[in-house]
C-alpha cells in the first residue's frame, strides 16, 4: 500500500478514495455448499473517485449527489474500539477464532463441513482444523480472525483494493469490500483501526456506519434496474 491510499467519509456524503486503489466489482455465487466470488462488470477507477454511501445513485458504485437530494444522514455510529476489544473469544482445541459480530452476510463463513464457529470446536481434526481457518479468512467483513494456539493472527496476503460485492443467490447488491490494510479515515479525521478486511455500507440503511451490517439483504437492495 503507498501512503497516498485513503478512504475519507465525507459528512452525510460519498467515500472519497484516494490513492489509486484499484476497483472491480465481485459477485458472490453459491457452488455446492460454500460460497465463491466470480468477476462482475470492468469497472474504472482513478486516482480519486466518489463512491455512494446513500444508495440512492443512479451511477452506482459511484456518488452523482444524490445524498443531498435526499438529505442523508450518515451519521457514524460504529465503535472506534479495536476489533480485540470488541471480539467475542471461541477456544477450540486447536485454534481460537475471534467474532466481533459485524456481519455482511457474505456467508463464507459456511463451509462443506460446517460453519466456523462449529469447525472452530471440532478443530483437533486437521482436515476441520484447516476448514475453520479458510471459513475465517475468506470472511470479507473481517468479522472473524482465527488465531493458532501460539497467539498468531492467521490473515490472508491481500493486496489494498475495493471490490463492490454482489450477490447471485440473494439477488441483491452488497457491500464495498475494503482489502489490504486501507485506512478509513471517520468525517471528525479520525482513522478507524486499519485493517486487511473491512466491508463498508452502500445501501444507506446500516445501524454501524460506516460498517456493513447487513442490511442490504433486509432491505433488498439493489443498485441496477
Amino acid at each position: 500500500m503507498n501512503n497516498k491510499q485513503k478512504i475519507k467519509i465525507i459528512k452525510n456524503g460519498p467515500y472519497r478514495v484516494t490513492g489509486n486503489v484499484p476497483l472491480s466489482e465481485k459477485i458472490i455465487v453459491l457452488k455446492v455448499n460454500q460460497y465463491e466470488y466470480k468477476d462482475g462488470e470492468e469497472l474504472i477507477g482513478t486516482d480519486s473517485y466518489l463512491l455512494c454511501r446513500c444508495g440512492r445513485s443512479d451511477k452506482h458504485p459511484f456518488c452523482d449527489g444524490a445524498h443531498s437530494k435526499i438529505k442523508f444522514d450518515g451519521t457514524e455510529t460504529a465503535s472506534k474500539k479495536p476489533f480485540k476489544e470488541r471480539a467475542e473469544v471461541f477456544e477450540g482445541p486447536e485454534i481460537t477464532l475471534l467474532d466481533d459480530g459485524r456481519c455482511a452476510y457474505a456467508r463464507f463463513c459456511h463451509r462443506n463441513d460446517g460453519d466456523a464457529w462449529e469447525l472452530t470446536e471440532n478443530s483437533d481434526d486437521e482436515h476441520l482444523k484447516e476448514e475453520a481457518i479458510i471459513a475465517a479468512v475468506e470472511c470479507p467483513a473481517g468479522r472473524l480472525l482465527a488465531v493458532t494456539k501460539n497467539n498468531e493472527e492467521i490473515e490472508p496476503e491481500l493486496e489494498p483494493s475495493i471490490e463492490i460485492l454482489q450477490d447471485e443467490e440473494l439477488n441483491v447488491s452488497g457491500p464495498i469490500y475494503v482489502k489490504g490494510y486501507i485506512p478509513i479515515e471517520s468525517v471528525d479525521g479520525v482513522i478507524y483501526e486499519v485493517r486487511n478486511r473491512q466491508t463498508l455500507c452502500r445501501c444507506g440503511k446500516s445501524k454501524i456506519k460506516p460498517f456493513c451490517d447487513s442490511s442490504h439483504v433486509r432491505i433488498k437492495f439493489r443498485d441496477k434496474c
